[in-house]
């Protein structure tokens, strides 16, 4: 899986992501856990609350915040492929309102959008708890 095909970027915010080569690997990690055999292009575009708020409205008609908005780009079964847009603003909310640490809260809705890809889905009560129990999952197999 290549890695060179995760990118991250950064609009209408000021805002530095570190240790994106380990991100990178842990997300190829946890593709492959999950029994996919490469990913496509996945691109995370960090933003804020406004930017992600008009994505919501325009593509989804939900008319409120979120911290993740996923959108799948797949043509194969077996490959990964999409867009992830996360609002900074809202996981600095959120990472306070939880009472843990922003870069957790960060890696939390990272993976959250890479299960979403991977078929997860969270609407349900049932399916959100599983959604948790992966995401705890893959936050416990970092190393970094």
């Amino acid at each position: 899986m290549a890695l060179k095909d995760i990118l991250f970027f950064v609009e209408d915010i000021d805002f530095k992501l570190k240790e994106k080569a380990k991100i990178r690997q842990w997300i190829v990690d946890t593709i492959k856990a999950e029994g996919f055999k490469r990913v496509g292009e996945l691109s995370f575009i960090l933003c804020s609350d406004a930017y992600l708020l008009e994505i919501n409205k325009q593509y989804l008609n939900h008319d409120t915040y979120t911290d993740v908005v996923t959108f799948d780009s797949s043509e194969d079964d077996d490959v990964i492929a999409g867009d992830i847009f996360i609002s900074v603003e809202r996981i600095t909310e959120n990472a306070a309102k939880f009472k843990v640490d922003s870069r957790d809260e960060l890696q939390r809705v990272i993976m959250h959008g890479v299960l979403h890809l991977c078929g997860y889905h969270d609407k349900k009560p049932e399916d959100k708890t599983l959604m948790t129990a992966k995401e705890n999952e893959y936050l416990g197999k970092r190393d970094f």
